[in-house]
């Protein structure tokens, strides 16, 4: 059998829009914030957001994912107000100066922070903590549109005292199941949903490689995933552990070759949105599986 499977044939809207998943689409990062792990500072002005955004669509991503907190561990609390006057102006400028055919992503956990970008036209929420906070469930239900459910336990203040499984594809398959049942209790429609295992959240090195080898167990919910390893702690225990040591692990930006081939193995078992911080390198990699899936027997 080839390793070279079509993806499932999921699709999400939002508003008027139709995003394809079955088909691979890449996801850039763009981190409007002071103290984010890789490049926290560079994009924090409007001017320059909007420059790394038109790179990274010119590069080939479809979706960019706008963050204005650090969810790193023992990250700065951020403020409503100082979230909204990241992120906002960005969408904002962003909608003016960019293709209308670019999906813009908001990385928050924050309902004031959503609608505030819903209103300058973003498309999707992107929830590290999946909608626990007070109305964010509620909003997602109102907004109607695609909600990113991440697996997390605790906040990232805590989560790293929390990284213990029995097995921890099947943990983490249970603990979406429960909030995916939560949510759309609440009036959130299952077609509206994403899934995100939530690599570098509560997860240790062996659990990562579990989670990794094993992530299409994951399509037993049969949702849509979206996969977000980039330049995070696991890749670098990763280059650690092999007998090349001359890797810089220290410096993020240097784990961008084992994501990219970490995103690969994603795309081979089900993942539709592979998340990154190198458009370019991804793109390279997803044209190839793209076009290696063409030949599949």
């Amino acid at each position: 059998m080839s390793l070279f499977q079509p993806l499932p044939n999921y699709q999400v809207t939002s508003r008027d829009k139709i995003l394809d998943l079955s088909q691979p689409h890449i996801m850039g990062i763009l981190n409007v914030t002071p103290d984010s792990f890789s490049d926290g500072g560079q994009f924090n002005g409007v001017e320059t957001a909007v420059v790394h955004c038109q790179k990274m669509i010119n590069e080939g991503a479809t979706i960019i994912d706008i963050g204005g907190e650090s969810t790193r561990p023992n990250a700065n609390v951020v403020g409503t107000s100082e979230e909204i006057n990241r992120v906002v102006p960005v969408v904002r400028a962003i909608r003016q100066h960019c293709n209308d055919s670019i999906w813009l992503s908001i990385d928050t956990s924050s309902p004031e922070v959503m609608q505030a970008a819903f209103d300058e036209g973003a498309d999707i929420w992107n929830d590290v903590r999946a909608l626990k906070r007070e109305g964010a469930a509620e909003l997602a239900a109102e907004l109607d549109v695609p909600i990113m459910l991440m697996h997390i336990r605790g906040e990232p203040t805590t989560m790293n005292r929390l990284a213990q499984y029995e097995d921890v594809v099947d943990d983490v398959s249970t603990e979406l199941l429960s909030r995916i049942d939560e949510v759309t209790s609440i009036g959130v429609k299952r077609e509206k949903l994403i899934i995100d295992p939530g690599f570098g959240f509560a997860k240790d090195y062996e659990h990562h490689c579990a989670l990794l080898s094993q992530l299409s167990r994951l399509q037993t919910l049969d949702l849509p995933m979206m996969f977000g390893i980039s330049r995070k702690r696991f890749l670098a225990e990763v280059l650690t552990k092999s007998e090349v040591q001359a890797v810089n692990t220290t410096q993020a930006v240097e784990r961008d070759p084992a994501g990219t081939a970490a995103g690969l193995f994603a795309l081979q078992q089900g993942a539709s949105i592979i998340r990154t911080h190198n458009v370019a390198m991804m793109q390279q990699a997803v044209a190839l599986w793209s076009q290696l899936s063409a030949y599949r027997c």
